[in-house]
């Protein structure tokens, strides 16, 4: 297995999940969403027990769901409480795999692993994310064709930055700058500073700097499928480096990386801002610049994916800004060790 499964994943944008079926794909699972009239969002396994045929094929009656072949029906805890010409439910159409949803941050959360051990207080949380002095904007779900892995690399990789986005994130003064990593947990912090250096592009379009900036990245990578990003500028020389952000432009990037399957993933992304917070029109010019970011690293991304596929014998090279990636990478391997049954003794 490839997937952690006892932990929160992003199904959709609550926006998308309304009083109509709605299939999704996560860790190779088919799945169904619906609100019930409470406003409650519902998620089944994706399948009618009788032929097969997904239930997003179906209809909604009520809080329930008619499967569209037969007209067998679930109510929304999942138990069988129609099957026409029949008064007898047998038992193996009596139960649908219900699984635990939630809502945070303007996002659907599901927990993949046995419904009775989810707790939502477990689903991430990002304070500036509700403070009105700040500003959030969602962006989209992208689809990569790529194993969530190579995303979550990238994700842990400030030194990618000065080579992959020119025109958006980064500029070549990072490119000797040293990579700072170590492991707190289950997560990975990745950082570096580069001073006295000229912004980059998308701050010089949304700061209003006159000079040079201390710059910083903190990757903060949260095991198995969430990164924040918290990056940003001050004019050199403030203070900025020994804590003081009083006058800065700074940003949370956040990424939750849902699997579909071993070669496809969706990222959940959305920025958090400090500056001009009420000014929407900022919000989808910003947004805008990160769609060409993450196209960048989307074509970036697919191109290792197919290198990994292909039938190569040798090993890539490690290299120093590796260590992050390294460290993530045994964190979920060792997540998905532990979920395993352990070994029996042979008779």
């Amino acid at each position: 297995m490839t997937f952690v499964k006892n932990t929160w994943y992003v199904a959709a944008w609550s926006l998308e999940i309304g009083r109509h079926l709605t299939p999704r794909t996560i860790l190779n699972e088919n799945i169904v969403l619906y609100r019930i009239e409470d406003e409650r969002v519902i998620a089944f396994l994706d399948v009618c027990p009788h032929r097969k045929l997904p239930l997003s094929q179906g209809r909604l009656k009520g809080d329930a769901i008619e499967c569209g072949y037969h007209g067998v029906t679930f109510d929304y805890s999942g138990q069988c409480i129609r099957i026409p010409g029949q008064d007898h439910i047998p038992y193996s159409a009596k139960v649908v795999k219900k699984y635990a949803v939630a809502e945070r941050m303007g996002m659907v959360w599901i927990w993949m692993g046995d419904e009775e051990d989810a707790n939502e207080d477990d689903i991430f949380d990002l304070p500036q994310y509700h403070d009105p002095n700040w500003s959030a904007a969602h962006g989209d779900a992208l689809e990569y064709d790529a194993h969530y892995m190579l995303l979550a690399d990238n994700l842990c990789d400030p030194a990618h930055v000065s080579f992959v986005h020119q025109s958006t994130l980064g500029n070549e003064e990072g490119e000797n700058i040293p990579v700072i990593t170590k492991k707190d947990g289950n997560s990975v912090i990745t950082h570096r500073w580069i001073l006295d250096s000229n912004p980059i592009p998308i701050f010089q379009k949304f700061g209003d700097f006159k000079g040079k900036v201390d710059r910083w990245h903190y990757y903060y990578y949260y095991a198995p499928n969430i990164a924040i990003i918290d990056f940003g500028s001050a004019d050199a020389g403030t203070g900025a480096p020994e804590g003081d952000r009083s006058n800065c432009i700074q940003i949370y990037a956040c990424h939750f990386m849902t699997p579909v399957t071993e070669t496809k993933t969706l990222d959940y992304w959305m920025h958090v801002k400090n500056f001009i917070p009420q000014d929407l029109t900022v919000n989808e010019k910003l947004s805008d610049q990160f769609r060409i970011a993450f196209a960048e690293d989307k074509e970036i991304l697919e191109g290792c994916q197919r290198e990994e596929s292909a039938s190569h014998t040798w090993r890539p090279i490690r290299l120093a800004i590796d260590k992050g990636p390294q460290r993530m990478r045994k964190i979920v391997d060792d997540l998905i060790a532990a979920e395993q049954p352990p070994e029996q003794p042979p008779e």
